[in-house]
């Protein structure tokens, strides 16, 4: 082949390449510039393609993640003193924020927060099935209420005798006004049957009496209770007051067990009379605990039980005064006022025994005497028990 033809094939075959190439790259721009197919029914309209979207979903998703975990962390840092005069802030919170840490820290100020909406379900628990307990009972040492994460004392610091209980998140702590926690003073604090010189006793199994079931066993402590403290709220309708022993009038501090059981089922039971048309703004207690020393002997000890629920915080003798006649109504109005009148508070009690069987308990009918009117046994001991008694209760 001479020179010149094979120069004319090398540039044929040239050109032949430099073609293709352009082919290639034409189709190349029109693939990158064809308008995608119609999706799918996406989220973000025509111009994405299936897996742009799916991309932009997760970015957009990740932005929301972030400001959230941003704000929240905002929210766990905030300083939980003021700073001082002429000293910058340790955090700078936008107004949202810092409406939010509020909520959460001023227990005066109205809870507009929704974040802390969650957090206040937690506490339906403690409030029992009434939704009017307003007390926790707990032990020195203990978790305030260990089925709710994040409960402590307002101070953060659960030792006082009676503290308002508190939700901490993070390190913001927020005071729940209408619940109380009581700390217990332990039964190694007594000496000789004192405590102080308030005189509790021992309780029966402690000096060798048999009980046939456990809930016999001494309590885990007492409540101290101080003229500044007897007013305590334990539910809607009753007081710590309620709850104290008929003797040693001027010794004070003095001491009581008190199940929040039977403030719960106390409770119920009003909203049950309340359903027949009896206000519940009546209700006395004529005994609430009575320490063992007390049920022994004293006052007039007719009729107790050896092994009285009263010595265990979970009972108590009521009856409803509307009239202010200083004695029962007569609820079941038959004209009279007597041990029937009691019965209808127990028919109440059945009632919620069916609807609360984990409140089960007993429930005595008393007739009145020359010291007192007719008056009806409530107690939570846990199984069911009825009877019809005389004296001063069970």
């Amino acid at each position: 082949m001479s020179a010149s033809a094979a120069a004319a094939q090398g540039r044929a075959a040239h050109g032949s390449h430099a073609g293709e190439v352009v082919h290639d790259a034409v189709v190349a721009l029109e693939e990158l510039f064809r308008p995608p197919p119609p999706l799918r029914g996406g989220l973000f309209g025509a111009g994405l393609s299936a897996r742009g979207e799916r991309w932009f979903e997760r970015i957009s998703w990740a932005v929301v993640v972030l400001f959230a975990v941003a704000w929240a962390l905002a929210i766990v840092m905030t300083p939980r003193r003021q700073t001082g005069a002429g000293e910058a802030p340790r955090f700078a919170l936008t107004p949202a924020t810092a409406s939010v840490t509020a909520a959460l820290t001023n227990a005066d100020r109205p809870s507009t927060a929704y974040l802390t909406d969650a957090f206040m379900t937690r506490l339906a628990g403690l409030r029992g099935a009434s939704g009017k307990v307003r007390i926790v009972v707990h032990a020195p040492g203990e978790p305030v209420a260990p089925q709710v994460p994040g409960v402590t004392t307002a101070d953060g610091n659960p030792s006082s005798p009676i503290e308002r209980l508190a939700l901490r998140i993070g390190d913001a702590i927020r005071p729940v006004a209408d619940l109380n926690v009581l700390t217990l003073t332990p039964l190694s604090a007594r000496r000789r049957g004192r405590i102080g010189l308030y005189y509790v006793g021992a309780w029966p199994t402690e000096k060798g009496a048999v009980a046939a079931r456990g809930n016999y066993a001494p309590p885990r402590g007492l409540i101290q209770v101080t003229p500044a403290t007897e007013d305590t709220p334990l539910s809607e309708h009753l007081r710590l007051r309620d709850f104290l022993t008929h003797d040693q009038v001027n010794v004070w501090p003095k001491y009581v067990v008190v199940d929040p059981r039977i403030v719960d089922k106390d409770e119920l039971v009003l909203a049950e009379l309340a359903k027949q048309g009896i206000p519940a703004g009546g209700l006395h207690v004529m005994s609430g605990f009575r320490t063992p020393q007390y049920n022994a002997g004293g006052g007039d000890p007719t009729g107790r039980a050896g092994l009285s629920r009263h010595m265990y915080g979970d009972a108590n003798d009521v009856w409803i005064d509307n009239t202010g006649g200083g004695q029962m109504d007569d609820l079941n109005h038959d004209g009279r006022r007597d041990i029937r009148d009691a019965r209808v508070i127990c028919d109440a009690v059945e009632r919620v025994e069916q609807a609360h069987p984990e409140l089960v308990g007993g429930c005595g009918v008393y007739p009145g005497n020359g010291a007192h009117g007719p008056f009806t046994h409530i107690d939570a001991r846990g199984y069911r028990a009825r009877w019809t008694g005389s004296g001063d209760g069970g």
